[in-house]
C-alpha cells in the first residue's frame, strides 16, 4: 500500500489547489503541509482550506527552503514566468516536484529544468491533465491496441470559448506575453501539442510551421459606441456577449478568475464587491477591445515527425462553444473524438460497401467517466503523482518530464515559424 505523500504548495493559485484538493478527498494518500505565496489573503486561504499551521506558511521559496520543512514533494503552481526561478532552488533542495505546464518559457529553462532534476535525482512529473482523461486514455489504448494501424495524421484543435478567452487571454492575467511569459500557443495548448506527441509514442518531431494572428480583440473592430469599461462608459453594454455584467455576475462564469482580483478592494457599503470592483479597477471590468493584450486569437501548427508522418493542431479563440476535437488516420482506420460531448467513433473500411463502418467506442464510460476539470484529468493527474513518488505502479498516462519535451519544443518552434514566416528544424 502506497504511503502517505506530504507535499507543498509553492504558489497558491487555483491549480495548485485543484491538484491539493485530492488529498481532502483522499487523506490517507496525500497530505499538503506547507504553503508558500507573496500574497497574504492567498497563505490564508489556502493555508486554512487545507489546515497548515502558520508557521509552515511562508512568503517566498527561499523562507521555504530555509525553514528546511519535510515534504515528499511540492506542487509547483506559479506563472509560467518564475517557473524556472522557483524550481531550481527547490530540485537542488532534493524536493521532488509536480510542476504546472509549461515547463518553462523557452528551450534553455526547458532544458535547464530537466539536468536539474536528473542531477540532484528528482522525481518531476508535468501537470500535462488530458493525458488523464477517460476521452484521451480510450484513444490511446485504441492505437495501443492496433486498431487504426500506423498513425500517418493527426489533426486536433482546441475550440476556446468567447467567455474563457475574453477572461484569461484578453482581460486577463495570460493577455501578454509581458504579463504572463508564454505565447497562448503554450499557455493554452501545450497540453494538446503533449498529447499529441504522447500519442506518437515518442517519435521525433523533426519539423514545425505555423501561422496566426490577432485579428478580433482589437480596438479597431470595436462597435460604436463601446467604452472603455462595461459598467461603466459603455452604450453598447446591454447586447454584447462580452459584457463583463452577464460574464462575471449574471452568468457567473469563470467566477474564480474575476474574484482573484477582490483582494485590492475594500468592501464598499451598500453595494457588490465584485460588481463595485468591475466599475473601478478590477481588470476583468474593461471592454476586451480595448484592453493591453497582445497573444493571438487563432493559430494553426503543422509538424512533421522523423518518420514521415504529419500532425495539425489548430487554436480557435472565441468560439461560441468550447470544445477538443481529434482526428486520427491510420494505416488500417481512423478515429474521431469530441471530448466536451465525450464520444469516440473508430472507423474502419466496409470492403465492397460505400459507407465506412463506425463503432461509438465505450458508451458507459463516456457517459460516467468524464466528470471533473479537464474531461475527468485534474484528480487522476494527482493519484498518480502519488503513486510516481512512491514508486509503485503508475498508468499509461504518466507525465515524467522527460516524456513532456516534445511536445514542449514543437511549441517553442512553433511561435518562432509563426514569427519569422518559415518553416522551422526542430534540434534536440
Amino acid at each position: 500500500m502506497d504511503k502517505l505523500v506530504k507535499v507543498a504548495l509553492i504558489g497558491c493559485g487555483h491549480r495548485s489547489e485543484v491538484y491539493a484538493s485530492y488529498s481532502l478527498q483522499h487523506p490517507d494518500l496525500m497530505k499538503v503541509v506547507a504553503v508558500v505565496d507573496p500574497k497574504d489573503v492567498r497563505l490564508k486561504k489556502t493555508g486554512d482550506m487545507f489546515s497548515v499551521s502558520k508557521e509552515n506558511r511562508f512568503h517566498s521559496v527561499e523562507e521555504f527552503l530555509k525553514a528546511k520543512i519535510v515534504a515528499d514533494a511540492v506542487i509547483n503552481g506559479t506563472m509560467d514566468a518564475i517557473h524556472y526561478k522557483t524550481s531550481i532552488p527547490l530540485l537542488e533542495a532534493g524536493y521532488n516536484m509536480l510542476l504546472e505546464k509549461p515547463i518553462a518559457l523557452n528551450k534553455e529553462e526547458l532544458l535547464g529544468i530537466y539536468r536539474t532534476s536528473r542531477k540532484h535525482n528528482c522525481k518531476v512529473m508535468i501537470c500535462h491533465v488530458l493525458r488523464y482523461a477517460p476521452f484521451y486514455v480510450k484513444i490511446k489504448e485504441l492505437i495501443n491496441d492496433g486498431a487504426i494501424g500506423d498513425i500517418i495524421q493527426i489533426v486536433s484543435e482546441e475550440n476556446v470559448s468567447f467567455h474563457h478567452m475574453a477572461t484569461a487571454f484578453v482581460r486577463g492575467k495570460w493577455r501578454s506575453i509581458a504579463s504572463c511569459g508564454s505565447e497562448i500557443m503554450m499557455a493554452k495548448c501545450c497540453h494538446d501539442l503533449d498529447v499529441i506527441s504522447w500519442l506518437k509514442s515518442g517519435v521525433k518531431p523533426t519539423y514545425v510551421s505555423s501561422l496566426g494572428g490577432l485579428y478580433l480583440y482589437t480596438e479597431e473592430k470595436a462597435p460604436k459606441g463601446a467604452g472603455s469599461k462595461c459598467l461603466v462608459d459603455c452604450d453598447v453594454e446591454e447586447n454584447c456577449i462580452y459584457s463583463s455584467k452577464k460574464m462575471y455576475l449574471e452568468a457567473d462564469v469563470w467566477s474564480y478568475y474575476s474574484r482573484e482580483y477582490l483582494d485590492k478592494f475594500e468592501q464598499k457599503e451598500g453595494e457588490d464587491l465584485l460588481e463595485w470592483s468591475l466599475k473601478e479597477n478590477n481588470p476583468l471590468g474593461r471592454c476586451v477591445y480595448k484592453c493591453d493584450n497582445d497573444v493571438m486569437d487563432h493559430q494553426s501548427v503543422i509538424i512533421e515527425y522523423e518518420d514521415g508522418t504529419h500532425a495539425t493542431h489548430v487554436l480557435l479563440g472565441g468560439t461560441m462553444r468550447p470544445s477538443r476535437t481529434v482526428h486520427i488516420v491510420g494505416t488500417k482506420a481512423e478515429i474521431y473524438g469530441d471530448i466536451t460531448s465525450g464520444e469516440i467513433y473508430l472507423r474502419t473500411a466496409n470492403i465492397g460497401k460505400k459507407e465506412a463502418g463506425e463503432e461509438l467506442c465505450d458508451e458507459q464510460l463516456i457517459k460516467t467517466d468524464n466528470s471533473g476539470g479537464h474531461g475527468g484529468g485534474d484528480y487522476r493527474l494527482s493519484a498518480d503523482f502519488c503513486h510516481f513518488i512512491n514508486g509503485s505502479s503508475t498508468s499509461i498516462s504518466t507525465t515524467e518530464i522527460g516524456d513532456s519535451i516534445y511536445g514542449h519544443m514543437i511549441g517553442f518552434e512553433a511561435d518562432k515559424a509563426m514569427k519569422e514566416k518559415k518553416v522551422v528544424k526542430i534540434n534536440l
